[in-house]
């Protein structure tokens, strides 16, 4: 299993689970092209499209580093260019950009509800299909969505339902496109985690350190993800995928080093079924 030479390109990925990602493709030889809005450095969030690619170049990779709003189709139009000018093709597509906000319908303004369909569901469609012509001509396409299973619960509704929606709409994306393009070969897959990540956003939006010291790194989503990629595609497509399951499948019993701080039960995340939680082992909290 292996990614040495493919090229993935990866929406976001200037920190969190996207540069996680990145880096674990990064260790193979893969070429990666970070397509992200970070190009200074931000006061609450780590990292630019310039240090991921140092990153990325310091694992043994290949970096390109791309300044692109996925809300502006002539962005990502020129994004994928460089990316074919730059490694000559496209494998895989990383749908991993998102924005996020807990509200409920009064408290939620229609500047952020619009940010939040235009980056996940909108970003997801328009990144996917600027992508699709060039993974029709890779020998093993994919398309990994960051999207939640499409459990149809009024719980993962009622609290945030502008959120939801617009996480919903990205796993629908695969859903659809699954079907759509698996005579071409391409698969199209969500992958999701069963326990909260220590990420930026956890870290300032969703509980900061006590929520952070219950969550697993990303490198589990990275490993995952991994694994995932290297299956051959026309025979592992329309998945909603659960990290800890993957890893699972490939021979994984531990997994105490993605959480080596952890004391007790771990934050479940937001949107995993409840027979996801039934399925695993891990001691995991309802927190959200």
């Amino acid at each position: 299993m292996s990614l040495k030479g493919k090229t993935l390109f990866i929406s976001g990925g200037s920190r969190g689970i996207g540069l996680a990602i990145a880096l674990r493709a990064a260790r193979d030889g893969a070429n990666v092209t970070i397509a992200a809005k970070t190009a200074e450095p931000h006061p609450k969030l780590p990292g630019t499209i310039y240090t991921a690619a140092q990153e990325i170049e310091a694992a043994g990779g290949k970096a390109l580093p791309v300044l692109c709003d996925i809300r502006e189709e002539s962005q990502v139009g020129e994004a994928v260019a460089r990316t074919i000018a730059a490694f000559g093709g496209i494998d895989i597509c990383v749908n991993n950009a998102s924005a996020i906000q807990l509200t409920g319908t009064l408290e939620t303004d229609m500047k952020r509800y619009d940010l939040m369909h235009q980056i996940n569901t909108r970003g997801t469609f328009l990144v996917s299909k600027m992508c699709i012509p060039h993974l029709k001509l890779a020998a093993n396409p994919h398309i990994l969505n960051l999207a939640p299973p499409l459990d149809m619960q009024a719980k993962w509704f009622k609290n945030h339902v502008a959120y939801t929606m617009a996480k919903f709409g990205m796993s629908m994306c695969t859903l659809g496109m699954s079907a759509e393009f698996a005579r071409d070969g391409i698969a199209v897959n969500s992958l999701w985690p069963l326990t909260a990540i220590d990420t930026a956003a956890v870290r300032n939006l969703l509980g900061g350190g006590t929520v952070a010291a219950m969550s697993r790194s990303p490198e589990i989503m990275a490993d995952a993800a991994h694994a995932i990629v290297n299956r051959p595609s026309r025979e592992a497509t329309g998945n909603f995928y659960i990290d800890e399951e993957v890893l699972k499948a490939e021979g994984v019993t531990d997994f105490s080093h993605y959480a080596p701080g952890a004391k007790g039960a771990l934050a479940g995340d937001f949107f995993v079924p409840d027979e996801a939680f039934q399925r695993s082992d891990t001691e995991v909290t309802g927190l959200f």
